[in-house]
């Protein structure tokens, strides 16, 4: 059974689904969308079997008011 996307991918496993993850299990980024340092987070996430996405990420410029506050 793989561990992660890229490892279901190598296997010729398409229709691969992650088990769900706590959110509280890994922390959200503040990056810019579209950033070296995102690609880099979700790059660690995937290869690690976590989800790409956390409730809490930065999803545009205009988050950092709230991941300031």
């Amino acid at each position: 059974m793989p561990s992660s996307v890229l490892d279901a991918i190598r296997l010729g496993i398409w229709d691969y689904e992650p088990e769900k993850v706590d959110s509280q299990r890994f922390d959200p980024t503040g990056a810019l969308p579209g950033s070296n340092e995102k690609l880099d987070i979700l790059a660690r996430r995937l290869a690690t079997g976590l989800p790409l996405w956390h409730p809490e990420d930065r999803r545009s410029y205009d988050d950092i008011v709230r991941m300031e506050d």
